[in-house]
């Protein structure tokens, strides 16, 4: 009987999730419909196994090859569309950003093998977040450098060598980065957010 009982809550808990994910989709899709309606939008929902569904959406001029795509985690959808205006906004910039450069960009091609991630970490992920990070604090002395988190795995570490109390370093772990990446987003931004956060708490903002 408690058997049943949990394989019911079980089942409707799964059938709640679908719902929400469903939901969450496409109510993002009608905003961006609304946002570019001269383009034709397609979507699709990626299930991650670290990360659960990714929710990935492509912009394509009308008479043009080029494809704009870019993809979002589930958890930032959930807290973007608390404020309904604000989440239309939000989704609608990363495609402006692009529209802007018009040049097409549809998803990057994932790895197909550990070696391949290690390479695409290697050669473009990385460098590129380093680069980012002492781009945008120029006049500062930052460290950035690879670590292993005991829970988290590998993550790429930033911080203010300068500042000698209470936390001075931000880490967001490798696949997670990797990921951003792969959503057409930029893996450096929330190093970036991190480290203004920590200049903030040291009164430095």
């Amino acid at each position: 009987m408690t058997t049943d009982v949990n394989e019911n809550k079980d089942k409707k808990r799964e059938e709640e999730t679908k719902k929400l994910i469903a939901a969450l989709y496409s109510r993002s899709l009608q905003m961006l419909q609304a946002e570019f309606d001269h383009y034709e939008i397609k979507g699709q929902i990626i299930n991650h196994s670290s990360f659960g569904p990714l929710f990935a959406y492509q912009l394509q001029e009308n008479n043009s090859e080029n494809k704009y795509a870019c993809g979002f985690f589930i958890n930032e959808l959930l807290e973007k569309h608390k404020d309904a205006a604000r989440a239309q906004q939000w989704l609608a910039s990363f495609f402006i950003d692009m529209l802007d450069e018009q040049v097409s960009k549809p998803l990057p091609k994932p790895p197909q093998s550990q070696d391949e991630s290690k390479k695409l970490i290697d050669e473009h992920v990385i460098p590129h977040c380093i680069q980012s990070v002492r781009a945008e604090f120029a006049l500062e002395k930052v460290y950035v450098n690879l670590a292993m988190h005991e829970k988290a795995g590998p993550v790429l570490e930033a911080g203010f060598p300068a500042i000698k109390e209470g936390n001075n370093v931000c880490a967001m772990p490798i696949p997670y980065l990797l990921t951003l990446y792969l959503l057409n987003r930029d893996p450096a931004e929330p190093l970036v957010n991190g480290l203004y956060n920590i200049r903030e708490q040291h009164g430095l903002a």
